[in-house]
């Protein structure tokens, strides 16, 4: 028993007809979007540079349009389930050529057809999931960002802290520098205490030298007395 037939398939369908443009040509842009899930198959025929997909994209729109409006599905769960090319009237010109004969001009056009149908249970929960994890991954990602950027700021905060650390120690060594000034001046004290000291012996011995010298004036008349 044969399958379902391609123009047979259920779902919401879309039709183009007589496009100035050939069946061929047109094929080969719908086999990129065969199958895919509706936004995925936008995206395609967005990033595809050709005529042929920009044509294909407004028959996909007018399809998930009739879905929405007509069949009340949701966009989201939607994919291209078919979609094909069939040749239609095909325009006859002729050229005029050598010795009197004529060319045949076929201007080709072509019928398309796009078909859109909810996805299936199993897919939708398969859809789902990726879509809950790719969630999570970016929650993830977020949250991970705003603590590294937390800890940044921590981090520009702890330097501040650092720097009032040398304040204390310096604080701490001035109590030594105190200590060393006390022991400078006491021992300048003691070295002004033996200069004191120095001074009032020297005095002592200019004060005895003139007894002396007046002890030998008085002895120096009583010398020459005896002489006499």
């Amino acid at each position: 028993m044969p399958g379902v037939k391609t123009n047979e398939v259920p779902g919401t369908r879309a039709v183009l007809r007589h496009y100035r443009m050939s069946a061929t040509k047109a094929r080969q842009v719908l086999d990129l979007v065969r199958g895919k899930e509706v936004d995925r198959a936008g995206d395609i025929l967005a990033s595809t540079p050709r005529e042929g997909a920009r044509v294909v994209a407004k028959v996909l729109a007018s399809a998930v349009a009739n879905a929405r409006n007509n069949d009340l599905l949701d966009p989201d769960d939607l994919y291209v389930s078919a979609c094909y090319a069939d040749e239609g009237t095909t325009i006859k010109r002729w050229r005029p050529r050598a010795r009197g004969r004529a060319t045949r001009i076929r201007k080709r056009t072509c019928h398309i057809t796009v078909i859109v149908s909810r996805l299936p249970d199993d897919r939708l929960e398969h859809r789902r999931a990726r879509q809950a994890v790719q969630t999570t991954a970016v929650r993830s990602r977020r949250v991970a960002a705003s603590r590294r950027g937390r800890g940044a700021a921590t981090e520009e905060s702890v330097p501040a802290t650092k720097d009032e650390t040398p304040s204390a120690a310096e604080d701490d060594v001035e109590p030594v520098d105190d200590v060393d000034a006390a022991a400078g001046d006491e021992t300048a004290e003691e070295s002004t205490a033996g200069d004191e000291a120095t001074e009032s012996a020297d005095d002592a011995e200019e004060v005895e030298a003139p007894e002396a010298e007046v002890a030998e004036d008085e002895s120096a008349p009583a010398d020459a007395e005896e002489k006499d």
